[in-house]
């Protein structure tokens, strides 16, 4: 596929890629909030000169060496199986592949730095440094198989999961591959009394809600990077586990009320269903609901 016309290339619409790829994505992400993945295996092929509106992660997953231009530069890449490209939103790009060719494409929405990044670097000044198919990043590797899992599981996706993967990323973009370089603190260790006595009670408050961390850290007046760091310091758990253990508390007085059925208990407090709750319940008490129910009487 040649031309010389720039087009953009947009994760946000389905199918996106269709047009730049000569087959569909083995599969792909639907409804995730702020990333989107899909994963490929396409023949030979060179794709026409286009610009993403999402920062995108390119990984590869087999051995299929080939050009890349990057803002106006090439470089004829090794694509070792692991390593990874950064191209950013808004930069000229295309490139070739010269066999048969696996990888991963994981989009980024701009505006996620921003919020994650907002006390960590000067947000009007987020700018990710373009990376050619030539290295590798453990991290990154690790979230995309994470996410890669969730989608191939086929089951009902994790939000809190996808949300803390997501959140971890952008910190990760910003501390490594961002050309300004991220603020010192100015934090204490801890969250101030006050401070953590709200959003512990918002917490509680909602526990039937998808709660994010974005959303939390914005009640506390901090960047998710700060925040994150500074409830483990004062909670001991991260804030996906407190919610987590909140809920399950939670689950196991009204079991004892005997009032709702389990199914209704797993729905109120935002489980996607009886199952998914059951699981949890069961990792973090040692018994599934029934058998507490079964104890309680």
């Amino acid at each position: 596929m040649q031309g010389k016309v720039i087009k953009l290339l947009d994760f946000r619409q389905e199918g996106a890629s269709a047009p730049f790829v000569p087959k569909p994505a083995l599969f792909s992400s639907s409804g995730w909030d702020g990333i989107h993945l899909e994963q490929h295996r396409q023949p030979k092929f060179e794709t026409i000169e286009h610009q993403h509106t999402m920062h995108i992660i390119a990984y590869g997953v087999s051995n299929s060496p080939g050009e890349r231009w990057l803002d106006g530069k090439v470089n004829r890449e090794r694509r070792d199986r692991g390593d990874i490209a950064i191209i950013p939103a808004g930069i000229a790009h295309r490139c070739n592949w010269n066999n048969l060719g696996e990888f991963t494409i994981l989009a980024i929405e701009p505006n996620l730095l921003q919020q994650v990044g907002q006390d960590l670097v000067d947000c009007d000044r987020i700018e990710l440094i373009p990376q050619f198919m030539n290295q590798q990043d453990a991290l990154i590797q690790g979230i995309l198989f994470a996410l890669r899992d969730e989608i191939k599981s086929s089951q009902i996706g994790d939000d809190r999961l996808i949300d803390s993967l997501k959140t971890t990323l952008a910190i990760h973009l910003l501390r490594k591959y961002c050309a300004t370089k991220p603020k010192l603190s100015s934090y204490q260790d801890n969250f101030s009394k006050s401070n953590l006595k709200q959003v512990t009670e918002y917490i509680h408050e909602n526990l039937n809600r998808n709660l994010k961390i974005v959303e939390l850290a914005a009640i506390a007046k901090m960047s998710p990077y700060h925040f994150i760091r500074l409830f483990r310091n004062s909670v001991g758990n991260t804030p996906h586990q407190y919610i987590l253990q909140c809920r399950i508390e939670k689950a196991k007085y009204l079991i004892q009320q005997k009032k709702l059925t389990i199914a209704e208990i797993a729905a109120n407090l935002g489980f996607c269903d009886q199952s998914h709750f059951g699981r949890y319940f069961k990792l973090i008490t040692g018994v599934t609901p029934k058998q507490f129910l079964a104890k309680s009487q």
